[in-house]
This record gives structure tokens, C-alpha cells and sequence, in this order.
């Protein structure tokens, strides 16, 4: 299992206001779409969600997104390690997703990019 990086999940209530700021920190332009009710904008190491309470209730639980090389074998690390995978491998738009229960109790998605060749 390798991991490459991690994203900041950060619900907010106004998107267009929360946007510029978080453009002009991280430096970057935001990559926005929508999914379930909950919009998305991602910047740099941050990803901005809103929209409805309840979904962002559940995302809330998530701590944080942490990229990986490959999702199938993040999925045999935390199984050996004792963590409970609650959801996925599931494919998105951008790759692979899982959300998986640490031993601890704390919660995290798993990304990979593994897209599919066209």
C-alpha cells in the first residue's frame, strides 16, 4: 500500500464565498462538481463540500480523503491491520473510492486513480 497524499474535508455553507479564499490560499483554480445533493469544489489539498444537511452530516464523519496507489491493495493492508472497510471498493468519476473504520474508530476514504483505459 502506498500513499501519496491526503485531502482536507471542509464543509461550508456558502460554496461561492468559500471558494475565492481557498483558491487564493492553496493557489490553484477549484474543480467543482455535484453528487447526491452536495456540491464539491476541490483546490489544492482541500476539498469544499455543501449543500444538503443531511448528506453532509454523514460526510462530516470522514476525516479526511488519503490518496493511494491502488485501493485493492489499501483494502488487504486494513483488513490485516483490523480495520473495517464500511463501503466500496466503489468506482467515481476519478478513480476508486472505499471508506474503511480504523481500529481506533476513526474514519477515512481511501482514493486511487486507477481510471479505465478507453
Amino acid at each position: 500500500m502506498e500513499i501519496l497524499g491526503a485531502t482536507l474535508r471542509i464543509c461550508v455553507e456558502d460554496m461561492e464565498s468559500a471558494v475565492p479564499f481557498y483558491e487564493r490560499l492553496a493557489g490553484g483554480t477549484a474543480l467543482r462538481s455535484e453528487r447526491g445533493g452536495v456540491r464539491v469544489a476541490a483546490i489544492g489539498c482541500f476539498l469544499l463540500m455543501s449543500g444538503d444537511p443531511a448528506q453532509l452530516e454523514l460526510l462530516r464523519k470522514i476525516a479526511a480523503t488519503i490518496a493511494v496507489k491502488d485501493v485493492d491493495a489499501t483494502h488487504r493492508v486494513l483488513t490485516e491491520l483490523g480495520a473495517r472497510v464500511i463501503a466500496g471498493p466503489v468506482p467515481t468519476p476519478a478513480g476508486r473510492t472505499l471508506i474503511a473504520m480504523h481500529p481506533d474508530g476513526s474514519v477515512y476514504e481511501y482514493a486511487d486513480r486507477n481510471l479505465p483505459t478507453l
